[in-house]
């Protein structure tokens, strides 16, 4: 009788529990990467073989209200072994018809808007030993506010049109603070989808402000993507500008050749730095893949202080995602 009477009495406290308290629908994901990458350069130092590892815990909780709104949380924790734990993203957001808002640790709007020719290859390798000044060498978008305390809003989609606006305070000083606005679009077109981003952020600073901006375009057509953008990062002593190209082939539902070009050039000190590469990219089985990049690479200081560095690179790289 009292192992009935206690078991009643527990049932009857989880169900007062559920009706008063919103249960959320939570998962837990994630994913590990290890590389194996061998360079050849005229660097002793970056001359040589090395792995790493890559790997991040993800949990995401959500809740609807009754009012009809979203409520989330989102957490990533990177866990490599090597580098130590650290926890990236953690943020609120809560959405609606009125669109989405985020709150906490996150990337700035550009990171989700920005099209870029990087986004073909996953695994590019970017290798040099030496680079004094850029800060941009693929093309991309030089976030000024990555992993960090954000306010964003995400505004709801219009057609094919998507974007928002994020603002980061640097903390009561208030003389980094930076702000990132960024617009993407989406259309199809004689028998192509075409998607347009660009975006742009500001950074206050002492001397000079910092800018940074990405203008690019992907167009798709069969197994065929093709992806070119430019990048600008300017500040008291930098006046960068990197051109991008890349294309991506389908060979099959495994497998994917991906080619790509990236040039550099930092005005301020006559710096630039090129790099040419393709990746194979195949599915092993659900949720493993595997990666072989290989990448030429020429880097030329000029007035930078930096060492000149040319050479060429390859990495394989194996990912297993939860």
């Amino acid at each position: 009788m009292r192992k009935l009477l206690l078991g009643t009495t527990a049932l009857a406290a989880a169900a007062t529990l559920s009706a008063n308290v919103a249960v959320a629908d939570v998962s837990v994901g994630g994913f590990i990467e290890w590389k194996y990458q061998s360079t050849s350069s005229n660097l002793t130092a970056s001359d040589g073989t090395s792995t790493t590892t890559d790997a991040d815990v993800k949990f995401k909780f959500s809740n609807k209200t009754d009012s009809g709104l979203n409520v989330g949380y989102y957490a990533e924790i990177n866990t490599d072994g090597g580098d130590g734990s650290s926890v990236e993203e953690s943020y609120l957001h809560i959405s609606g018809g009125f669109g989405k808002i985020v709150l906490g640790t996150d990337d700035g709007v550009g990171d989700y808007y920005g099209v870029s020719a990087s986004d073909l290859p996953g695994e590019e390798i970017l290798a040099t030993g030496s680079s004094s000044d850029i800060s941009i060498r693929n093309a991309d978008y030089s976030s000024l506010s990555s992993n960090a305390q954000v306010v964003a809003y995400h505004f709801p989609a219009m057609g094919g049109l998507t974007g928002g606006i994020s603002y980061f305070n640097s903390g009561v000083a208030g003389d980094e603070d930076s702000t990132e606005v960024a617009l993407k679009y989406t259309m199809d077109a004689g028998g192509a989808n075409i998607t347009l981003g660009g975006a742009s952020a500001t950074k206050e600073n002492s001397s000079q402000d910092i800018d940074s901006q990405v203008i690019g375009v992907k167009v798709t057509s069969g197994n065929v993507t093709v992806a070119a953008s430019q990048s600008t990062h300017e500040g008291s002593a930098s006046d960068e500008e990197s051109n991008g190209i890349a294309a991506s082939f389908k060979v099959s539902d495994a497998m994917s050749l991906t080619g790509y070009t990236f040039e550099t050039d930092e005005d301020a000190v006559s710096e630039t730095y090129e790099v040419t590469g393709a990746e194979v990219k195949y599915s092993i089985a659900s949720g493993l893949t595997a990666f072989l990049t290989v990448e030429d690479y020429d880097y030329k200081p000029g007035t930078s202080g930096g060492n000149a560095d040319s050479g060429s690179a390859s990495k394989l790289t194996i990912q297993a995602s939860f």
